[in-house]
């Protein structure tokens, strides 16, 4: 039998290749199963394809929320992230941890008809999802947003530095799997739509900015989310004049080399202040 792990995960999303470890007090509750299943656990085991939660930890007890947990794949990685966490004796460093490897996905890739030449066209590179992020509170959804330790702190300076000047910035989303952007072509592949016209509006999976844990999509109260009419904004106005100096730039502006829409709303953190 597996140790149970006693140190709770608190701010930390540790991410594998098929499963997300999230903790459990920032998830929102689904049934009454699911309530009383959470009510004592520190962790939940989340299966990324779908968003079905696998199983909640305590430290008494694994309780499984679907019938066949031990048959699911990924789960012996998904443990195995949780013991590592749970052997970090000097603190727990979630950029260090690094990035997951690329080539599952890059067989889905094949399977949409996309290869290498897309990133060679767009001029994108595949963007690996990171190993751990943290909290970086919630968007305006309410949703948890996950960001590189980095990201967020530097996101949450920003976002005070402009309240302090009477602006609102809003996070409507950060980080996004790989299987949350696949889901988003498959969707509008059932719609009818065909690759080449979602490209026109989506990047393709692996090719977002926002799986790496450092693009933010930003809003301000009484704007609609992800519309070009942001522009038009206080907010836009002071991102403009001092996003930069926090090291975040906009990484689609107008007639951009991507072939990506216009897209005031979309930044991203580069790791330093922009020259």
């Amino acid at each position: 039998m597996r140790r149970l792990p006693t140190r709770p995960l608190k701010t930390l999303l540790l991410n594998t290749a098929q499963i997300e470890l999230w903790p459990a007090d920032v998830l929102r509750v689904r049934s009454n199963a699911d309530a009383r299943a959470l009510a004592g656990a520190h962790t939940v085991l989340r299966r990324k394809q779908d968003g079905r939660y696998l199983a909640a930890v305590s430290t008494q007890a694994v309780h499984p929320l679907v019938p066949t947990l031990s048959r699911e794949p990924g789960l012996d990685e998904a443990w195995d992230a949780l013991d590592h966490l749970e052997s970090a004796t000097r603190g727990f460093d979630a950029d260090a941890q690094g990035t997951l490897p690329l080539h599952a996905l890059q067989e889905r890739l094949h399977e949409l008809g996309l290869d290498d030449t897309y990133g060679e066209r767009s001029g994108l590179a595949l963007v690996a999802e990171p190993a751990a992020l943290v909290f970086a509170g919630r968007d305006r959804y309410r949703r948890p947003l996950w960001l590189t330790a980095a990201a967020a702190r530097t996101w949450l300076a920003m976002r005070y530095a402009a309240y302090q000047e009477g602006v609102m910035l809003e996070a409507i989303s950060g980080y996004r799997s790989h299987d949350y952007q696949l889901g988003i072509f498959a969707r509008k592949l059932a719609r009818g739509q065909t690759v080449e016209q979602i490209l026109t509006v989506n990047a393709a999976p692996g090719y977002s900015e926002h799986h790496g844990g450092r693009a933010l999509d930003i809003g301000t109260p009484g704007e609609p989310p992800a519309e070009e009419s942001f522009e038009h904004t206080a907010a836009f106005a002071w991102l403009t004049r001092h996003a930069g100096d926090f090291g975040f730039v906009m990484s689609y502006p107008r007639d951009n080399p991507h072939g990506i829409v216009y897209e005031p709303w979309h930044w991203c953190f580069r790791g330093a202040a922009a020259s």
